[in-house]
């Protein structure tokens, strides 16, 4: 008798339709093919459900298992699989020698398909050794059977006895053996190595090596059987290593995609041998190029990467290779590929990846429409471009000049089009930036580019981040010759400005002259259509009058780019251009000897910041068509703090002055660059952490008094384990580190009070994406309670996978209750729930459970994003949750931290943009949920005069779950003054 009984999956049959079991017999005996095929389908599915209906037994003996109708045939094949074969006592039915009978007749049966079918079918009842023992001689002869269909299926289907059942097939190893010598089909060849691999390996070993020179040449399927042997055979250290390298090799060159990628992971687990681990790669990457599906893509991708961090400078010469694979239109595959290349880039190999990087870059400009998602893959190619640049500086000189081509807009007037057009020039500025503070010999080509291309950026992001790049480095006396030469670059800079603005000053020749000349002129248009006639029947002409203002248009295409974007109210550029003027002016200041020279540099600086300012207190909109946008408070400040300092420099004349005028320059000239150089080297030391986090996660720490396994012994060399079983335990959780009591006792729940008749407490357990509830109830009277049913509901995105049985609890007896709720999102859930029994003379009683909230932290991980990437999901994100904050906390930071332990997320915000003393604090934190939602959050707080923080917190999603979720969670926090006041 079988010990376990197999699991099947439960189909609703509706009850109202559902025959009786007469009507069911009479169906059987007197009906039609289709008539018992429906009934035969209905027992079927009585008996997978839990009605086994033994009765219909026999007639479905005599009446149904006699018939030819093929249909009828393998539904009964079913039937068997599923109905009761063994009575109370546990011995075989006497009805199943009728069937073992009529098993047999069809194994003999001359119908090929008939005999095929039928060892199938054995295949399922494998653990059924009383129904199998008479089968055995008649599956044993399906072996020579004429057509490959049924020895196939023979061969599968004594494998599955013989898994079982060994001693019902003592000699299987020397039958397969026999098998494979006289066969000839592919499929029966594969089939009967299988068996033998698993019944007897040193014989499937001798084959192989006995068939070593035409494995090549034989079917995918048995190919792949043979790796496996290879791998299975090598755990054992066999002496075979040698030859069984060179069968890899071979196989290498397969047709197969499938076999030639077990080959290259094979391989690199034979040897270490750089010969062997150059060909595996190859072969990787052939397979990446060549395979369409980009999912295989990505999977050899992975492997690619591990193959290269194990053996890191082995493969850097197939780099041009795996460049090749940018060639895929798909951006996920792009990116892997870029990763795996930049992490391959040497001195040796650098020159040639910054020139295929560059072709490509160039092509998407010149062929866009070639290219599928040619913004994006450009923004990818400009970011690697950037990384290889500052890594290997000899390349940096040939790049940077190549991508300010890009700083200015496309041709597509498209918003996307734009906006990913804008994302790429911000990421060559971001480039420019860096290589122009890390290499000073490359300066003075660098400005001379940028201000030339000045007049093709239209974005004020792009122009903000220019601007900054001029003022904080040109006229830096350490890259030029001569402080006369420094003076000339700085007149050159101011020059290149001020012919990207046009006419000083702005609001004049926008407000009188340019409205002057876009008045709107009557032009007299005669009808061309049919004369319209009157009502005394005379004729009347009509003339139109249209308003045309095609020179105020002309204007507008032809105006300076950074005159548009202070004319549309862009006062944040102009604050940026202001503080870049300055900057300028007081540098040129010190490096020049004549007064007059400085005098003019300031006078135009001035006048071109009080221009912005007068735009920004125009009583009417400066440019035609445009809405009128008043200057802000903050924006005003700055420019007259800048023109005030331009305005009381000495230039010289007055001493009593000096001690100010250094600190001026102090602030302008050196404070920035510092704060620039504080940013640059947290983002070095956040790159370096992640690195070293990667580093340690690779290499594990061995100590010199650890034990050594002799797995380890025997496979030194190899890249990975070969113990498959084992990596199947570490899938399945079996080799998982088990939580210790004390965090088990954390997580119970008291569900009921002590006075109640039953006390329920529950055990919650996150895995995965399961909550686990371990309920115990304990019966604290001393009665029986019969038919108690323990009922859960959620509330959220739950959902309750099983319903619990139920049960009968002796006098103050025990009962452990398991259940499995299903969690999709990330949102706060509630389950509830109750209990109903019968107690004493059949009376009902319930007891309402409490409520069980389920902490979505759990679901919620700190993660990384850069500023762009938070930029575009909080434009992109719709749904917002503003928290405001009132908290007794007195530190700004000491409020961010306990935010940031509260809610599992990551401050985005460098580490020196939130130091020094300052009452009001605005950071971003980033967070992202197991099920791959975002989370964003701007904090922004001020410490009032009474000591405490007050401000909000803004937490934008994708979905309204995580955001309320987020909420709720800081308001909880904010009330528990315990960490706030530590």
């Amino acid at each position: 008798m079988a010990t376990d009984q197999p699991c099947y999956t439960v189909i609703f049959e509706s009850s109202a339709e559902y025959p009786s079991a007469a009507e069911l017999r009479t169906a059987l005996e007197k009906g039609s093919d289709d008539v018992k095929l429906e009934a035969l389908r209905k027992i079927v599915v009585s008996t997978i459900n839990g009605n086994p209906q033994p009765s219909l037994m026999m007639p479905i003996i005599q009446f149904v298992m006699p018939s030819r109708n093929k249909q009828l045939k393998k539904l009964l094949h079913f039937y068997w699989e599923v109905c009761p074969k063994y009575d109370e006592n546990g011995k075989l039915k006497q009805e199943m020698i009728l069937v073992v009978n009529a098993i047999r007749n069809d194994l003999q049966h001359p119908n090929e398909y008939i005999r095929g079918a039928t060892l199938r079918f054995l295949q399922k009842i494998a653990n059924e050794s009383e129904l199998l023992e008479p089968l055995i001689p008649t599956c044993r002869a399906c072996l020579e059977h004429r057509h490959s269909y049924v020895r196939k299926n023979a061969v599968f289907a004594l494998f599955s006895i013989y898994r079982e059942f060994e001693n019902l097939i003592p000699d299987a190893s020397e039958l397969m053996s026999t098998f494979l010598a006289a066969e000839s089909d592919s499929t029966c060849k594969r089939n009967a190595f299988i068996f033998l691999a698993h019944c007897d390996l040193p014989k499937a070993v001798d084959w192989v090596l006995s068939n070593h020179e035409n494995i090549p040449t034989l079917d995918e399927g048995l190919q792949m059987s043979v790796i496996e042997v290879v791998r299975l055979d090598c755990k054992n250290d066999s002496t075979h290593r040698a030859r069984y390298i060179r069968l890899i090799f071979e196989l290498l060159n397969v047709s197969s995609h499938a076999v030639k990628y077990e080959a290259a992971t094979t391989l690199t687990l034979l040897t270490q041998n750089p010969a062997a681990v150059k060909a595996s790669a190859s072969t990787l990457i052939s397979l990446i190029i060549k395979e369409s599906d980009n999912n295989v893509k990505l999977i050899v991708l992975d492997r690619l990467e591990a193959l290269r961090a194990k053996h890191e400078h082995i493969l850097d010469g197939l780099i041009m290779d795996v460049l090749q694979i940018l060639g895929n239109s798909d951006m996920d595959v792009r990116r892997k590929a870029m990763n795996i290349v930049l992490s391959m880039t040497s001195s040796r190999n650098v020159e040639e990846v910054a020139l295929f990087l560059k072709k490509q870059l160039l092509r998407t400009q010149e062929k866009a429409a070639e290219f599928d998602k040619a913004s994006e893959y450009r923004q990818l190619l400009i970011q690697s471009i950037h990384v290889t640049a500052i890594k290997f500086s000899e390349v940096a000189a040939s790049v940077v000049l190549a991508l300010m081509e890009f700083l200015g807009d496309s041709t597509s007037s498209s918003s996307t089009s734009n906006a990913a057009t804008a994302s790429t020039a911000l990421d060559v500025i971001a480039f420019i930036r860096e290589v122009v503070d890390k290499f000073p010999y490359l300066r003075s080509g660098i400005f001379d580019r940028l201000v030339a291309n000045l007049s093709d950026i239209k974005s004020g992001k792009v122009f903000r981040g220019v601007l900054w790049i001029l003022g904080e480095f040109v006229g830096i006396q350490e890259s030029y010759a001569s402080a006369s030469e420094a003076a000339e670059a700085i007149r050159q800079c101011v020059e290149g400005i001020r012919t990207c603005i046009g006419e000083i000053p702005i609001y004049v020749e926008s407000a009188q002259e340019e409205n002057a000349t876009e008045e709107k002129t009557l032009v007299k248009e005669v009808g061309a259509g049919k004369p319209k006639l009157l009502a005394d029947g005379t004729y009347a002409t009509e003339t139109a009058y249209t308003a045309t203002s095609s020179s105020g248009l002309r204007n507008e295409k032809t105006r300076p780019p950074l005159r548009t974007l202070i004319l549309g109210g862009d006062f944040f550029t102009g604050t940026v251009l202001a503080v870049t003027l300055t900057k300028l002016v007081l540098r040129f200041d010190g490096l020049s000897s004549e007064q007059a020279d400085s005098n003019t540099l300031r006078a135009q600086a001035m006048l071109i910041m009080t221009s912005i300012i007068r735009v920004g207190h125009a009583k009417s909109s400066p440019a035609l068509g445009a809405p009128l946008v008043q200057i802000d408070e903050d924006s005003t400040e700055r420019i007259m703090n800048c023109i005030q300092t331009l305005s009381e420099l000495s230039g010289g004349a007055k001493v009593d002055t000096d001690d100010e005028e250094a600190i001026v320059k102090e602030i302008f000239l050196r404070d920035t660059k510092k704060a620039f150089q504080r940013m640059i080297s947290a983002q070095e030391k956040r790159a370096a952490e992640k690195r070293e986090a990667e580093t340690s996660r690779k290499t594990s720490a061995v100590q010199v008094d650890d034990l050594l396994s002799f797995r380890q012994f025997s496979k030194k060399g190899a890249d990975q384990e070969l113990d498959y079983e084992e990596d199947l335990g570490r899938a399945t959780g079996a080799t998982d580190v088990r939580e210790d009591f004390i965090s088990n006792l954390s997580r119970i729940s008291q569900l009921t009070g002590f006075s109640d008749p039953i006390y329920v407490e529950t055990y919650v357990k996150m895995h995965g994406f399961d909550i686990m509830l371990d309920v115990l109830l304990v019966n604290q009277t001393a009665n029986t309670l019969q038919n108690l049913c323990l009922d859960f509901a959620t509330l959220g995105d739950l959902k309750i996978v099983e319903r619990p049985s139920v049960y009968t609890i002796a006098p103050h007896g025990f009962q452990s209750i398991k259940a499995t709720i299903k969690v999709s999102s990330t949102e706060t859930g509630v389950i509830f729930g109750s209990i109903l029994w019968e107690g004493p003379n059949m009376s009902e009683a319930c007891v309402i459970l409490n409520d069980i909230h389920i902490d979505i932290m759990d679901y919620i991980k700190p993660a990384y994003c850069n500023e762009a990437q938070f930029r575009s999901m909080w434009t992109e994100f719709e749904w917002e949750n503003r928290v405001n904050v009132n908290s007794s906390v007195s530190d700004p930071r000491e409020y961010l931290k306990h935010v940031m332990k509260s809610t599992n997320m990551s401050c985005l915000t460098p580490e020196g943009a939130l130091s020094g003393d300052c009452d009001f604090l605005s950071a971003n934190m980033y967070a992202r949920s197991l099920f791959g939602e975002d989370a964003l959050a701007n904090l922004s707080i001020e410490r009032t005069e009474a000591g405490t923080v007050t401000g909000h917190i803004r937490i934008r999603s994708k979905t309204q779950g995580i955001a309320l979720s987020l909420g709720d969670r800081i308001t909880m926090a904010q009330k528990d003054s315990k960490p706030l006041s530590a």
